[in-house]
């Protein structure tokens, strides 16, 4: 397998109803949870990816370009965008959908970084052991 396929198998889409529950005063989807679904979506992807142990390391830039009502329908997908020695970058886009329209738009974007550890929590190479074909 080649390491776009690798990424292409390990695109991940995670779909969530915005229930009053998970709102803030606003009626709009908590940013917390907004982030936690992201961290939540990129770490099955970065896991989907390569297999091992995962932690998140850091988040880049968070953009909430649009609020998500309650009552809402929304998809968070996740694709591996970077591939280092121990890490890797995931890009997730959460987007909007009225529950009885048809249509959608972007709502949320951003980056997330991970490291893949041994038993001992120390880092190791994201590709060892995986066939990766040039």
């Amino acid at each position: 397998m080649t390491l776009q396929e690798r990424i292409e198998q390990s695109r991940t889409h995670h779909f969530i109803t915005v229930f009053p529950f998970t709102t803030n005063h606003h009626s709009t989807l908590f940013g917390g949870k907004a982030m936690a679904i992201m961290d939540e979506v990129t770490f099955m992807c970065a896991t989907r990816f390569c297999r091992k142990a995962l932690v998140t390391v850091s988040s880049d830039k968070i953009d909430f370009e649009k609020a998500i009502p309650a009552g809402s329908m929304i998809e968070a997908i996740a694709e591996v965008i970077h591939v280092g020695r121990t890490s890797l970058k995931v890009k997730v886009e959460i987007f909007l959908e009225d529950m009885y329209k048809d249509g959608r738009e972007l709502a949320v974007k951003g980056v997330f970084s991970f490291v893949a550890l041994d038993d001992n929590k120390k880092p190791i190479p994201v590709l060892e052991g995986l066939e990766i074909e040039d």
